[in-house]
């Protein structure tokens, strides 16, 4: 479940995602150059124009099935990557429009939810007003940081709304006892996507570390400083003191090491008296009776049972959440000060004047992600809107764009990926009997939803100005700290979901061990009603396979059928697991796109969705099988049914990206590359070998003794 405190999101490691239309596609605004949306899905569901047939199959699948598409498109300027996932939600952008403008200019009864929202949306798009008021309305804000004196002082603000902090706190579902929701801590509050961008020494990352310094020290001039460069590089030592105590992301995957259930005075004692207490109190966590830490030292038992020697976890883990609590105290005051104005700034942007706005851009989009123009404003008010109060939006979404009959067929569909992974777990050579009886129950308890909640989230109390963006935005985070801070130790809300019915993604939550479809994700390339079932099976098929597969990926299979972190293998099983595992990380660990292969894929970081992409597609073939009745389906404009299912998997996964953000994603993202969710996926299937006679000698071709096979 994401979970916001403050402006900051946190986001629960229980939680997978796969990132990742029946009418007419409105033509996108000429402002985005973007590419035409696609209608057009032939005769089958597979649109046979983007194929490139001079490529073989086995030498690269992807270009076979996407070859055309990914020469023709161009990229928007406004965009870093196109693909599949982009492109509906570009729909759903556009949809969203639509609808705010109606609401805007119906003017709406003041009180009502469409008059929230159209306020909020308004407030955000007048950029002569917020050029006018100029830095005034954070004005207050800053003064605040310049009359800390201690490091009570500081700590006090990092628990207020709108300021950043590097203790991140949220509430999800206690792991342990995952119908309670209890208050969860890690180290956060860096500027830069990961820790790697602080600790490594090679010449763009030491590129990339001069311009976020010129960025800071622009952000704190505009808050005053005489002498902005030497606050800026205080800023960066301070930030790569909080990378040092951080952990690796490969290592902060792992749900046993990072629960570590402190009592409140134990997490208080972590840092100088009262510093944590200060800070627990100003956030209004006075309900928490303990605190679950994912950042502390791993014992060497811990270790063993991980699977990590010394030398790995060296690299993989920092001092953890007790060295940052002491850095609370021992870092000077003034550096504190520094660091919260220019993260006050930066966070907040996009409603500060024009000039910081295009600041933050130039860094985080051209720098950082290669990304030529800023989104158009309409777009970022949606965002804004969504991040503020989405449910209000999300609402009207689902009332107009998610027609009944998707959630029937979809049912229907989940019920069959249901089966085939029943007929799976009774095939299974390498799982004991004790192992799989479990392994069924958890299956028998997954809880599916489909295209938006029973029942939207009210925002009682939460209301908007017209003329306020930044108290907006802060007011949002303070609204939804609230929230959170009073649900702990409760009951679990089963019935809230964390995401919007307007996004285009899939989920599993292993606390919940509940899988969920977003309404917009059920449109063609990934669901169509008209397409063949063969591509419906390998597209939305093996989405909704690649979530089920989560619940029993390297770590969502630590959960039960009730949602309890609790191990639940033997241990003969758990070794088998494990070693099929590394023998898919070690095929990822060998796609290496850049630098004469030497920038790679971590296959231990993007472990959890590769056995995700693997188990999805195999019990989306299966229950494709299973629908045949025994019976071959018909051969369609020269495709075989069994060709169609994995052409249908390469055209939901086919992507251009620019090269700034690809090199990001191989640092922070838990997904592989598209390409390698295409190709190192299908060349482990011996369907896909037989489908489209691929031989050795073929690039892809793997050995059948190293193919891998989870679930």
């Amino acid at each position: 479940m994401n979970k916001f405190l403050g402006g900051a999101l946190a986001v629960s490691a229980s939680v997978s995602a796969i990132v990742l239309s029946l009418s007419a596609a409105p033509a996108l605004a000429d402002e985005t150059n973007a590419p035409e949306l696609s209608t057009d899905w032939g005769d089958f569901g597979i649109q046979t124009k983007w194929m490139d047939t001079s490529v073989k199959p086995g030498n690269d699948f992807d270009e076979f099935v996407n070859g055309k598409w990914k020469a023709s498109v161009e990229l928007p300027a406004d965009r870093t990557r196109w693909g599949s996932f982009i492109e509906l939600n570009e729909l759903s952008q556009q949809r969203l429009h639509a609808i705010m403008d109606d609401l805007v200019a119906s003017n709406p009864a003041p009180g009502t939810d469409a008059a929230r929202v159209a306020a909020a949306y308004n407030a955000f798009m007048d950029t002569d007003a917020i050029d006018k008021a100029g830095l005034a309305p954070a004005q207050p804000y800053l003064s605040s940081i310049f009359a800390a004196k201690t490091p009570t002082d500081i700590v006090r603000l990092f628990g207020k709304p709108g300021y950043i902090s590097p203790v991140s706190l949220w509430v999800d579902a206690d792991p342990k006892k995952s119908d309670i929701y209890a208050l969860r801590a890690n180290i956060g509050g860096l500027g830069l996507p990961d820790r790697d961008y602080y600790l490594k020494q090679d010449e763009r990352s030491k590129e990339i570390r001069a311009k976020y310094v010129s960025y800071l020290s622009f952000l704190l001039g505009k808050a005053g400083y005489a002498d902005p460069d030497a606050a800026a590089k205080a800023v960066l030592s301070l930030e790569t003191q909080i990378a040092q105590a951080d952990w690796d992301r490969a290592g902060a995957r792992n749900r046993d090491l990072t629960y570590n259930k402190l009592s409140v005075s134990e997490f208080e004692d972590l840092g100088a008296p009262g510093l944590l207490k200060t800070f627990l109190d100003t956030v209004g966590a006075e309900k928490a009776s303990y605190v679950i830490v994912g950042e502390m030292t791993p014992t060497p038992e811990e270790l063993e049972e991980a699977g990590i020697n010394a030398a790995q976890a060296g690299a993989l883990f920092g001092g953890g959440m007790p060295a940052l609590a002491k850095m609370l105290d021992t870092v000077p005051v003034s550096t504190w000060q520094a660091y919260l104005a220019a993260h006050f700034l930066s966070s907040h942007a996009s409603v500060l004047p024009t000039d910081i706005d295009e600041a933050n851009f130039d860094f985080y989009g051209k720098t950082l992600s290669g990304q030529p123009e800023q989104r158009p404003r309409w777009k970022r008010g949606i965002s804004a809107v969504e991040s503020q109060a989405g449910e209000l939006l999300g609402k009207i979404y689902a009332e107009k764009f998610y027609p009944p009959e998707r959630k029937a067929a979809m049912t229907r569909l989940v019920a069959n990926l249901r089966e085939a992974m029943a007929e799976n777990l009774k095939d299974l050579k390498w799982m004991g009997s004790d192992t799989r009886r479990e392994a069924k129950e958890k299956l028998d308890a997954f809880t599916p939803k489909i295209g938006a909640p029973d029942t939207f989230k009210e925002y009682e109390g939460l209301t908007f100005s017209a003329t306020d963006p930044l108290g907006n935005m802060v007011g949002a985070g303070e609204w939804q700290t609230n929230f959170d801070m009073n649900r702990i130790g409760k009951e679990v809300d089963r019935s809230e979901w964390g995401m919007l019915p307007e996004t285009v993604n899939a989920y599993y939550n292993s606390t919940m061990n509940e899988i969920v479809f977003p309404a917009a994700i059920l449109q063609p390339p990934f669901f169509n009603i008209d397409a063949d079932p063969a591509v419906n099976y390998g597209a939305i098929g093996a989405v909704i396979g690649h979530e089920m597969s989560h619940g029993f990926d390297d770590q969502g299979s630590k959960s039960d059928g009730s949602g309890n972190l609790r191990n639940w293998w033997t241990a003969a099983d758990k070794a088998a697991f494990r070693k099929l595992q590394d023998k898919l990380g070690a095929q990822y660990d060998q796609f290496c796109p850049f630098d004469e292969g030497t920038t790679c894929v971590n296959g231990k970081l993007t472990m959890g969705e590769n056995i995700g992409d693997l188990g999805g597609l195999s019990l989306a073939y299966r229950a494709y099988r299973l629908s045949l009745n025994g019976k071959e389906a018909p051969v369609i404009d020269g495709y075989t049914g069994d060709q169609r299912f994995f052409m249908a998997w390469a055209q939901v996964w086919r992507s251009k990206i620019r090269e700034q953000q690809a090199r990001k994603y191989l640092v922070i993202d838990p997904h592989s590359p598209p390409e390698y969710r295409i190709n190192g996926i299908v060349r482990n299937f011996d369907e896909w070998y037989k489908a489209f006679d691929v031989k050795p000698g073929d690039e892809l071709y793997l050995p059948p003794e190293q193919r891998v096979r989870i679930w």
